[in-house]
């Protein structure tokens, strides 16, 4: 790998009237400098937002988007130009990033050990209390989670929104079937990222990526006046998957409780007390949700957990929602086998999983018999 010198976070630019706001990064190498602009959209936002608010959560939206092209080479010189961290908060970024990107680590076999150092300043910074509306926005993927969410919501009689990154088919039509609005937030990562992961030359992989979109909620709740984020993390995500270098190493870290209640304690502390951020199924396993689910047959034809659907920078070229050759497919069709028949479970995937035995080392890894457990959105193997 090259000779770097230090990964700097430049700043940021936002227009609220327009929607737009553009996060600056530079990699200093030995002989050169590379520039990344990352730029996010949304509706004009029409409320006053106190400007030491809105700062804070710039800042931080910085730190989060800027782990996309921090991770292209790892430097261990981090330079903050436009603001200081206090030390409890460097020490939430130093965990956000090594357990965050757990499994990247693994992957490319970095050693993560006092790797992460986030620079800080003894000072002192308050959180700004910002009065908001009761009522919920609902980060909303693809999948039978925030489905179930949405429907818990509903029968609670909670008042609540939605939200999404980015939009797919498969969102607009499980949105319309929920019936409420949905505000979406849009993300353009740097083209040259993506240039730079074909040479092969640089570091590639899995990111914290519900870390980024907890963030974005909490920018979407703060400019559309909203008083809760609600995630639909399950108790599974606690769970992680392999051991490495004494740590244990979790595709799931950014779902779960750990990350949950540092995110809630770094909000109210920094940020703003005034919005509270929760997963409404933590307390669920896989297969209590699957029980739940089945219950709403409407979205029986336009859901999809199959992650092939939402990955950034690649066309769809599938026949159906599913691939039905993943973990996430499997893992899905064995627990839906539980409770719907055959045919309405062939309906849905458009072939019958349990007959393909190509997939037989992965249902193995599901299972707990062979390797460990995919580094996929899945359940337990017990």
């Amino acid at each position: 790998m090259h000779d770097i010198k230090e990964f700097i976070f430049s700043g940021y630019n936002i227009n609220l009237a327009q929607g737009r706001a553009v996060f600056h990064y530079s990699i200093q190498l030995a002989n050169q400098s590379q520039e990344f602009t990352e730029r996010i959209t949304f509706s004009p936002v029409v409320s006053q937002i106190p400007d030491n608010l809105l700062k804070a959560l710039l800042d931080n939206l910085l730190l989060i988007l800027g782990i996309s092209y921090w991770k292209l080479y790892c430097p261990q010189s981090i330079i903050i130009k436009p603001f200081s961290l206090t030390k409890q908060q460097a020490d939430f970024w130093n965990t956000v990033y090594t357990k965050g990107l757990g499994e990247f680590f693994y992957k490319n076999k970095i050693d993560f050990r006092n790797l992460v150092s986030f620079p800080y300043k003894e000072h002192n910074l308050k959180p700004v209390a910002f009065v908001r509306q009761e009522r919920s926005l609902l980060a909303l993927g693809g999948g039978k989670d925030s489905i179930v969410s949405a429907e818990l919501l509903k029968t609670r009689k909670t008042i609540f929104d939605l939200f999404t990154i980015g939009t797919s088919t498969i969102q607009d039509e499980i949105a319309k079937i929920i019936g409420r609005k949905t505000i979406v937030i849009n993300r353009d990562l740097d083209p040259e990222l993506f240039e730079l992961n074909k040479t092969g030359s640089v570091y590639n992989g899995h990111i914290p990526i519900s870390v980024i979109y907890a963030f974005l909620g909490l920018i979407a709740a703060i400019f559309y006046d909203y008083g809760d984020i609600v995630m639909s993390n399950e108790k599974s995500a606690n769970y992680g998957n392999v051991e490495y270098l004494g740590e244990m190493i979790n595709h799931q870290w950014s779902k779960s409780e750990e990350f949950e209640n540092l995110f809630k304690d770094y909000v109210k502390s920094f940020i703003t007390p005034d919005v509270s951020y929760y997963s409404l199924l933590r307390k669920y396993d896989e297969i209590e949700i699957v029980e739940l689910f089945v219950k709403h047959k409407q979205y029986f034809s336009v859901f999809s957990s199959c992650n092939y659907n939402f990955k950034i920078n690649e066309k769809n070229d599938l026949n159906s929602k599913w691939c039905g050759n993943c973990p996430k497919c499997l893992f899905v069709f064995t627990l839906l086998a539980g409770f719907l028949p055959k045919k309405e479970l062939i309906t849905i995937f458009g072939r019958n999983l349990f007959a393909d035995e190509t997939l037989l080392p992965i249902f193995k890894e599901l299972l707990g018999v062979k390797n460990f457990k995919p580094f996929e959105c899945v359940g337990t193997p017990t």
